[in-house]
């Protein structure tokens, strides 16, 4: 319980600490997940097109907790208006096991009228082969799937769906496997 309020509190302060960040909560029937981004461009004051981002999340599950916290960069996918793509790597932390993943993830921010909030969907994916697993671990993927609204300037509403597998030396475990929905703060 004291780790949650940890992660709660730490999350929520690197929310804030800087404008084009971003901190959020998902929830199903059994999950709970607090999702964080820091944009890094305005520390360094640069300000070219592609956008550095530190991003982590805590995933509390009925199967155990996990935790994650990554370093990427993102840019718009020229010739493809709306498309925007990412790629990076995060470290990957739940009992017994370590990884760190590589990921790519494409956003495509639908070309709606005016008068209809700004709508996007995105997916991701992550993997982490032998080599890049660490103490009991084998390998690691995550899948995500998610649809997102700003009804609200600044404020998101989303839904998703995840995929989380945890390969061990002795057994393979699907960490999490499901759907969710959401609200995201930007700053």
């Amino acid at each position: 319980m004291i780790l949650k309020k940890i992660l709660l509190s730490a999350l929520l302060s690197f929310g804030l600490l800087q404008a084009q960040s971003s901190i959020g909560l998902d929830i199903n029937d059994e999950d709970l997940e607090i999702i964080g981004a820091i944009d890094l461009n305005a520390f360094a004051d640069y300000s070219d097109s592609t956008t550095y981002l530190l991003d982590g999340y805590y995933l509390n599950t009925k199967d155990g907790n996990l935790f994650a916290l990554g370093l990427g960069a993102e840019n718009s996918f020229q010739g493809f208006e709306g498309l925007t793509l990412g790629f990076g790597a995060r470290f990957v932390f739940a009992d017994n096991f370590t990884a760190l993943p590589l990921f790519g993830k494409a956003v495509y921010t639908l070309p709606l009228i005016d008068s209809i909030p700004t709508t996007s969907i995105g997916a991701s994916f992550a993997y982490a082969p032998s080599v890049l697993t660490f103490s009991d671990g084998e390998s690691y993927s995550e899948f995500r799937l998610e649809a997102d609204m700003e009804v609200i300037q600044n404020i998101h509403l989303f839904a998703g769906y995840r995929n989380l597998d945890t390969e061990y030396k002795t057994y393979d475990k699907t960490f999490n496997d499901s759907f969710y929905g959401g609200m995201k703060l930007s700053f």
